[in-house]
């Protein structure tokens, strides 16, 4: 059944995240009705959804799919291109796409658990360690992903909100991620494509390859960059515990030759960003990842 109307959250996470989002969330249930139509699909109960509409779907062999509806935009595109690069790797399978409804159909993980489903921590790590090895490509020729410098012109937008100041975020954690950018960038590795924000949410099991990321953002920059979003996640108890950070990163460094400072930097100024990025979008939600920053400098020698 076509769903009419949508839970509170995504609701407000669209109408934050996207200029266009009233009208988006409007036309979605004739978008979904048309994609069932286009790929000879039903779509089932949808997933815990958050910015974009996620389903489960079947076709009438029975064969399951996932369909994913976004509000379109540059986002939407890279995550095209990044699945389409990524493919034969340790990514979702890009089956088809609709670049004029924003939708794609994607194969259905099975069991589909996620890595934040582990109890081991570290073993959550070196799986993390594991996918990030398998993911990394060199950058498609005349690609356009975004870059981790463009990123961070987010934090002069939050600069630009309150008149220079640094709002409800603790004015420390807002110069050191600044510096941390500037410092960073000018000694980056050459830059290969990464996910994003690959974390443990989006790395589901799978029985074709055991471990799969999902919902790439497709971007250009060093390696030490893609341990940030793990480093954040999957909750406060464990992303505001120095020693488990201080583990983290020891996994990342033995499993991937990554630099530990450079991971610490780039983790402690996306944790900064990412805080941002939540009060930009809905005003709130933030402040678990400014305590995760807090949590990272403090490790910083």
């Amino acid at each position: 059944m076509i769903p009419r109307e949508f839970p509170p959250a995504f609701r407000k996470n669209v109408l934050g995240a996207f200029a266009n989002g009233a009208a988006w969330l409007d036309s979605l249930p004739e978008v979904i009705g048309a994609c069932e139509r286009h790929w000879h699909i039903v779509a089932g109960t949808p997933f815990d959804l958050s910015y974009s509409y996620v389903a489960p779907a079947r076709n009438a062999r029975g064969e399951e799919f996932v369909l994913k509806v976004c509000a379109g935009g540059p986002e939407f595109r890279s995550e095209i291109e990044a699945l389409r690069a990524f493919a034969d790797g340790a990514a979702v399978r890009l089956l088809d796409y609709n670049v004029d409804v924003g939708a794609l159909l994607l194969e259905r993980l099975s069991p589909g658990r996620t890595l934040a489903s582990l109890d081991r921590d570290e073993d959550a790590t070196r799986i993390a360690a594991q996918v990030m090895r398998e993911l990394w490509r060199p950058l498609p020729p005349n690609s356009s992903f975004p870059t981790i410098a463009e990123w961070s012109g987010g934090l002069r937008l939050l600069r630009a909100r309150f008149d220079g100041g640094t709002g409800p975020f603790p004015r420390a954690l807002v110069e050191t991620a600044e510096s941390l950018f500037r410092q960073l960038l000018l000694g980056s590795e050459p830059p290969v494509l990464l996910h994003g924000d690959l974390h443990h949410f989006n790395i589901l099991s799978a029985a074709r390859r055991s471990w799969v990321a999902i919902d790439p953002k497709g971007l250009a920059g060093e390696r030490a960059y893609e341990a940030g979003a793990l480093l954040r996640n999957p909750d406060v108890r464990l992303s505001t515990d120095a020693r488990v950070q201080q583990r983290r990163l020891d996994v990342l460094h033995d499993e991937l030759a990554l630099d530990r400072d450079r991971m610490l930097g780039w983790g402690d100024a996306q944790a900064v960003l990412s805080a941002w990025w939540s009060y930009e979008d809905s005003g709130g939600g933030w402040e678990s990842a400014i305590t995760c920053a807090e949590t990272l400098m403090g490790l910083m020698k």
